[in-house]
């Protein structure tokens, strides 16, 4: 097969002497040399056609033969009657026409080598797909052009990535002190967020290669082909160390194994876990991994030593939409208020109010209009929000409801200091569940914070939006589990109409602890209906004031 590299060479050097053998038979004198006595016969005869003179040699051309004589014997009264020619001896035009026809030969041998490769390869990769594999093309960096001041509302997670960015920066500095490069970071969080985007950034930021490969491309037909493909990506990185590994959804290759079987998908994530744990501290490369399903990631991935860090991504808030639609709208004439946009689009991502701005653009140009107006975004918006799965969009009522089911909910955890740091209003959960063994009364609380949106819905508007599901579902499972489980009702043995009686119990009381905090939910409720986040810290403190 072409493919080779040896028979490549061959090749080219076959079809450079032919060419080179080709223009010696075209450029050397074949003229055949003869006497004088001789050439002044074949004159005298008047055979001669014509006569070209040269530096060192005549020329005597006749209709079958090119003979040539030396100028020092010939004398010029023998070429009385003849045009006599001159002739540049060093043919430099013609020698440089020969070259340039050689070169080109050469460009278009070279060319056809190229295609032919190509077809054999693909050929011997077509398999189920007909075309060449993605694992089998080079792994190469990229150097990325993205800044931080690029993405906006991510202020948070800048200044998590900051530390590592500066170790990049000044790897000497950190090592003094003992300390390691964290050797994977993973970023959690919705689609359209900007993961990739703050993957890019953090790499412009420290000025080092960047190397995307998305998870998908790693599952492969053939049987080892995907570890093969971590282990080329790993080593790629560690010949331009310092540098940044990044996989997108890496979900696809890192699901938790059942230890049932050991497919390709499987020896995949043991390669990724191995190269993880190469890692010497000098290595200088960093594994940024983005996801939005984290429960279905191996617990082996999560481990200390391999993402040390995880940063959640959330939908932006209030503030951090307007800043990502003033990025947008930089290039665009607009005569709009970004801070009237930002309140319009609850639950958007980046993504979605990239679109947002898109369509309204094409809109105004539809329209003939010279600048894009509120009422360009009042008429797109509908289509950028059609379709989108799990995406929140609240009309003003909903929105109410929305911002007393939340405040409930983080008053209620602040109250019993559940695990969480802050809420978004987009947010589905506080805090996650967790399987760690737990007390009785840390179930209640959980079950009390879960059924605190229901509350105070139902007291505030007499009732309680469909949203509350997942909660409620959640509540139930636990009070299940504490009853037929964990021996937690009034015996061991389960009774039926117990898990009536403590869902109930728990119901009532949430309501008297939260009728007693009503102006603390008041003054969460104004906060989030400003920002659409509050901490945990700033809870705490409305608590204390009132207790």
């Amino acid at each position: 097969m072409v493919g080779s590299k040896t028979n490549r060479v061959v090749l080219y050097v076959s079809a450079s002497l032919v060419v080179i053998l080709i223009l010696f038979a075209m450029l050397r004198d074949n003229a055949e040399p003869i006497t004088l006595a001789n050439a002044t016969k074949i004159l005298e005869n008047k055979s001669v056609k014509s006569v070209i003179s040269s530096q060192d040699y005549i020329y005597l051309k006749t209709d079958k033969e090119i003979y040539k004589i030396a100028s020092s014997q010939v004398s010029p009264k023998m070429f009385t009657n003849y045009e006599v020619s001159i002739k540049n001896s060093s043919n430099i035009v013609i020698y440089f026409l020969f070259l340039v026809l050689f070169l080109g030969f050469a460009a278009l041998l070279y060319r056809w080598f190229q295609k032919n490769e190509y077809f054999n390869v693909a050929k011997a990769d077509s398999g189920s797909y007909g075309s060449k594999q993605e694992g089998s093309r080079p792994i190469e960096s990229i150097k990325s052009d993205v800044t931080f001041d690029d993405i906006g509302g991510i202020s948070d997670v800048k200044s998590e990535l900051e530390e590592i960015i500066d170790f990049m920066k000044k790897p000497k500095r950190y090592k003094s002190f003992g300390a390691r490069m964290p050797r994977g970071v993973l970023l959690v969080g919705p689609p359209g967020v900007g993961k990739t985007m703050i993957a890019k950034a953090v790499a412009n930021a420290a000025g080092v290669p960047f190397y995307y490969q998305s998870g998908a491309s790693f599952v492969q037909i053939y049987v080892g082909m995907g570890a093969k493909r971590v282990h080329e990506l790993f080593a790629a990185a560690k010949n331009s160390a310092p540098a940044i590994i990044f996989i997108d959804e890496i979900d696809a290759v890192g699901k938790k194994r059942d230890g049932q079987r050991s497919d390709e998908r499987e020896a995949t994530l043991n390669q990724l876990l191995t190269e993880m744990d190469g890692f010497e501290n000098s290595s200088g490369i960093i594994v940024i991994a983005a996801t939005n399903k984290i429960d279905v990631l191996d617990s082996a991935l999560l481990r200390a030593g391999r993402f040390d860090r995880r940063i959640f991504v959330e939908l932006p808030t209030n503030k951090e939409r307007a800043l990502i639609l003033s990025k947008y709208l930089q290039k665009v004439p607009n005569e709009v208020d970004v801070k009237t946009i930002a309140n319009m689009t609850v639950g958007f991502n980046g993504a979605s109010l990239a679109a947002l701005v898109n369509e309204a653009s094409l809109l105004a140009i539809r329209q003939h209009d010279f600048q894009v107006t509120i009422d360009h975004f009042d008429h797109v918006k509908d289509k950028v929000m059609f379709g989108k799965k799990k995406l929140q969009i609240l009309s003003e009522m909903q929105k109410r409801f929305r911002v007393t089911y939340q405040a409930a909910k983080v008053v209620c955890a602040t109250y019993y200091d559940l695990p969480f740091e802050k809420i978004l209003l987009s947010n589905e959960k506080l805090t996650p569940s967790t399987d760690e063994p737990l007390i009785k009364h840390e179930l209640e609380s959980r079950v009390k914070m879960l059924l605190a949106g229901i509350v105070a819905c139902n007291i505030k508007y007499n009732e309680h939006a469909s949203s509350a599901k997942a909660d409620l579902d959640e509540a139930k499972e636990i009070i299940l589990k504490m009853i037929e489980e964990y021996g937690m009702g009034s015996t061991l043995i389960a009774k039926e109409s117990e898990k009536e009686i403590l869902i109930n119990r728990l119901y009532n009381e949430t309501k008297s602890l939260l009728e007693s905090l009503q102006s603390v939910i008041k003054r969460v409720e104004d906060v989030l209906n400003e920002r659409e986040n509050i901490s945990k810290l700033e809870v705490k403190k409305y608590i204390n004031e009132v207790l």
